[in-house]
């Protein structure tokens, strides 16, 4: 991976852990800054990786070649405005935004720039588990994009949109997906322990059955996932039940239904900033 100067805008949990998975793989901690309002936060990601840090985004961002645009989107036009008030200091940068509901076109308007870069990633980056969608309009050069993209692996897997309306369809489908997978186990924690298990118990039994399902997806990428459902499902025998019981319910409508309210209120909000 090309070594850039990077600097952070923004200390959050999002940016931490793409600073964490750069240093760990390899990337010199030397060529990383982060600045944020927050002295704490700072003092604790430089203990933790040895990278340059700074309450000041100005500073931060005169060295860099790449600028991460972390903050949060209420935030976003203010902090571009601070950076912008210093003439050139933008200029043959690349900006990476990770901040939701900010569209390319608003950014470039904001920044007067042209290689953008927006991504999202969700929140098991934090383990080195993420999926983050990438888009960058025709402007933006294979080395920006090839930047990018070995950048935001470095926390996980990536999947390129070829429209910038697909990042809507990556927030319903990986953003927010997080928080459906524990809505459910959140369900069958609470059921099992009206069955008799103590919380503990409950969660050990749902966690672990969570981690071997998405291993088994992983460890067999020939098998669909019907087939796979299918495989643990005996006609006639308790789970077939459970099956029916949720296709009777109308699971799936009711998924497909969640997934779109996430894009249309991702399509909302892209109007407010």
């Amino acid at each position: 991976m090309q070594h850039r100067q990077i600097a952070f805008i923004g200390a959050g949990n999002m940016s931490r852990s793409i600073i964490l998975g750069l240093v760990r793989a390899g990337y010199p901690a030397r060529c990383i800054t982060a600045a944020n309002p927050s002295r704490p936060k700072l003092d604790a990601l430089a203990g933790e990786t040895g990278i340059q840090i700074t309450q000041n985004n100005l500073e931060a961002a005169r060295g860099a070649d790449v600028i991460v645009l972390a903050v949060k989107p209420q935030l976003m036009a203010d902090m571009l405005a601070q950076l912008c008030a210093e003439p050139g200091i933008l200029e043959g940068k690349l900006l990476i935004s990770i901040a939701a509901g900010i569209r390319v076109e608003r950014l470039a308007q904001m920044t007067r720039q042209t290689r953008i870069i927006r991504c999202m990633p969700n929140t098991p980056a934090l383990l080195g588990l993420g999926m983050t969608g990438l888009y960058a309009p025709v402007q933006v050069d294979e080395a920006d994009r090839h930047f990018a993209e070995q950048m935001l692996q470095a926390v996980g897997q990536t999947l390129w949109v070829a429209e910038e309306a697909g990042i809507n369809g990556v927030i319903a489908a990986a953003g927010s997906a997080p928080a459906y997978f524990f809505l459910f186990m959140q369900a069958i924690c609470e059921e099992a322990e009206r069955m008799g298990f103590t919380p503990e118990q409950a969660r050990t039994l749902v966690q672990q059955t969570a981690i071997g399902a998405a291993a088994m997806v992983e460890q067999n990428p020939t098998l669909s996932l019907s087939q796979l459902r299918e495989q643990v499902t005996s006609k006639g025998g308790t789970t077939a039940e459970a099956i029916r019981t949720f296709q009777e319910q109308g699971l799936q409508q009711i998924t497909s239904h969640a997934m779109q309210a996430a894009v249309r209120r991702a399509g909302e909000m892209e109007s407010l900033f």
